[in-house]
């Protein structure tokens, strides 16, 4: 948390009970929830919060590179805390979103054109496919 209140500090956003229960909700998940999931969770704290300002804090977080926004595959904005280099993996059956990291992913040689025409801050790679579990379960339903 000490993280956290730097950044706040940094970046001269106040800091608030429910900013506070928001960014614990979300550091505490390694399922890149979406608003609702995190005001499903917070609102037990903070029966009055809404679901706008769930968002709008998020959203200022991610605008503040605390968090980051996470691919969108259609379903609703994910939010994911972890700030090291890593990438993604997105089941395009059960929708869940996994972390892993790779070297050779970090090393990854960009077109020429891109170094030229645009600042490049950080690379995520998402990969997409079925899980172990939702493959097995496709494996079992063609038997």
């Amino acid at each position: 948390m000490d993280l956290f209140y730097k950044k706040c500090k940094a970046n001269k956003l106040k800091i608030t009970p429910q900013r506070v229960a928001i960014y614990k909700v979300l550091t505490a998940s390694s399922a890149h929830p979406n608003a609702e999931q995190i005001h499903r969770e917070v609102k037990k704290q903070f029966p009055n919060i809404s679901i706008d300002t769930v968002n709008r804090t998020l959203l200022t977080f991610a605008g503040a590179r605390m968090i980051d926004v996470v691919e969108g595959h259609g379903d609703p904005r994910r939010f994911d805390s972890n700030q090291k280099a890593h990438h993604h993996f997105y089941c395009v059956s059960c929708h869940k979103i996994f972390d892993f990291e790779a070297d050779l992913l970090e090393r990854l040689t960009l077109p020429p054109d891109m170094e030229k025409n645009f600042l490049i801050t950080g690379k995520r790679i998402c990969l997409t496919g079925y899980c172990d579990k939702c493959r097995s379960k496709s494996a079992e339903e063609t038997e």
